[in-house]
């Protein structure tokens, strides 16, 4: 018995008591080949027993390529279940995110196929059934903290997909979660139909609720129950640092001018956070602002967020996901239960992400990039415009549809050999998951540049001015005093650049282990 309460507790439906059993005793439902949807997201609420036995299964007859699924989840879940699958090579596709030093290894060496798609699109296309062949998903592996008497399934520390899953998988296999308080009360789930059937969401405040705190699930397709006392390995991010510390007062001094311009209220408007350690960062900024009586409308709930309600600044969170980590977030959060519960609402990833409450309710959204150019484009996934790390998330959702969109970032990463070898503003990013057109202010710790109402060249110089390192700005002004001449005497220079040189940077990081290029020149040696 868990001090928690027991699985027979926890399943108030009794005639599925008769479908209890061990995870080893789940391995026989599963084959090569079949499409899996998961809960979780980012790494909350995803099952853990029957991955694991899987996994172990897998280790221990050699089974090595010879188990492989196709595996769908709202977002990233434990490195103990999808890592380990991918050291396992039992993953041949994934979508739409993950995490994981070995997953994204299999992924950019061609093992396992990964779709990159926005969170909020992915909820719905899955709902639509535009994955699969027909539509329909194998198995779904849901974890929970009870069972209604009528079968309505209250979740645990994320929603993700799981109102889709439901309703698209053939077998279902439910994981009960007594190893941690039962959550059931926190969540609001609404789901919602396909077009032309589709109603709008009334949702008109972080904490407006739409639905019900169970997601409706056919008991005919539960094949097995089985009891979990594992927590979320949630990630710890890094403390605030003189650079993300910048980044956030330059954040604080923008949003105190906008309230004086009248175009934000005292109390801001909600906020939206990405996944990260500046933005974890961010949030604790704010935790300390002077702003009060806020909100937030976000996908994620970093460890900062708890410092948001003990500073009294925030009066309520709707999230994705409570996406702690394991130490010291989760037992923080466990041990001040009556002060955090009541302020929380967890939401389905199709709502948390979906533009009409974002764009309604004037989200201000902040997310971290791996770099963005002198015109705007910012690249959130692939290192080198060709290398994945975790994937697009739900920045996009945010970043189209919110009131204010930021992007943050260090203005320099290092390298093995060069502590400035990385320059996170460019002339072009090699990849692009944000546009120009969908961005207001970029901020490093070197300073903020406001874009709004810039054209295209005001635009660069603004951002070499206030977010370049005073080491990269010489050769950034440099690049676009090059390209703006030749563009303009061709008459082709609303947006300059040299494509013959615009990576030129990114050239010399791989050859010489430093974007510090001497010059513009184009030799045989681009790199000089």
């Amino acid at each position: 018995m868990s001090e928690f309460g027991t699985l027979e507790s926890r399943v108030r439906r009794k005639s599925l008591l008769s479908k209890v059993c061990t995870a080893q005793d789940c391995i026989q439902h599963f084959k090569d080949g079949q499409n899996l949807m998961w809960s979780g997201f980012t790494p909350a609420g995803y099952p853990k027993e029957v991955p694991i036995a899987l996994a172990d299964h897998v280790e221990a007859n050699n089974l090595q390529g010879q188990l492989r699924f196709n595996l769908f989840i709202g977002a990233s879940v434990g490195a103990e279940t999808e890592d380990r699958w991918a050291t396992l090579d039992m993953i041949d596709r994934r979508w739409p995110y993950q995490t994981g030093k070995n997953i994204a290894k299999g992924i950019n060496a061609g093992r396992i196929r990964m779709g990159d798609k926005h969170l909020g699109h992915f909820a719905q296309d899955a709902g639509y059934g535009f994955y699969t062949e027909n539509g329909r998903y194998d198995i779904g592996i849901v974890e929970v903290s009870a069972i209604t008497e009528d079968c309505g399934l209250a979740l645990t520390t994320s929603c993700g997909i799981v109102s889709e899953a439901l309703h698209l998988c053939d077998k279902i296999i439910i994981e009960v979660n007594t190893g941690q308080p039962s959550f059931e009360g926190m969540h609001d789930i609404h789901f919602q139909q396909k077009p032309p059937h589709r109603a709008p969401m009334l949702i008109t405040a972080a904490d407006s609720r739409v639905g019900t705190p169970y997601v409706p699930c056919d008991p005919d397709r539960i094949v097995a129950i089985v009891e979990s006392k594992r927590r979320d390995k949630g990630r710890a991010f890094a403390e605030m640092d003189d650079t993300s510390e910048a980044i956030a007062g330059h954040i604080m001094e923008f949003f105190a001018h906008e309230v004086k311009k009248g175009r934000l209220p005292e109390n801001l408007l909600p906020l939206q956070s990405g996944v990260g350690s500046i933005a974890n960062a961010v949030v604790g900024g704010l935790a300390k602002g002077p702003f009060t009586n806020l909100s937030v409308f976000t996908e994620v709930l970093q460890d900062t967020m708890l410092d948001f309600f003990d500073g009294g600044n925030l009066r309520c969170a709707s999230s994705c996901s409570l996406s702690l980590s394991e130490e010291p977030g989760f037992p923080r959060f466990f041990d001040n239960w009556e002060k955090y519960f009541s302020k929380i609402t967890l939401r389905p990833l199709s709502i948390s992400n979906n533009p009409e409450p974002i764009r309604r309710l004037g989200c201000i959204a902040m997310n971290t990039p791996v770099e963005f150019d002198i015109y705007a484009h910012a690249n959130s996934t692939l290192v080198g415009g060709t290398r994945m790390i975790n994937g697009l998330g739900g920045s996009g959702d945010f970043l189209r549809n919110g009131y204010l969109k930021i992007m943050h970032s260090p203005s320099t990463r290092p390298t093995k050999t060069d502590p400035l070898g990385i320059t996170c503003v460019v002339p072009k990013a090699p990849h692009i998951d944000h546009t120009e057109h969908d961005l207001d202010v970029l901020v490093t710790e070197q300073g903020l540049a406001d874009l709004r109402g810039l054209a295209p060249k005001d635009r660069a110089k603004v951002i070499i001015e206030k977010c370049a390192h005073p080491e990269y700005k010489p050769i950034l002004t440099d690049y676009f005093e090059m390209a703006a001449k030749d563009c303009l005497e061709r008459g082709v220079g609303h947006e300059p650049q040299k494509f013959d040189r615009a990576f030129k940077m990114q050239q010399n990081m791989a050859e010489n282990g430093t974007m510090r290029i001497k010059n513009w020149d184009i030799k045989v040696d681009l790199c000089e």
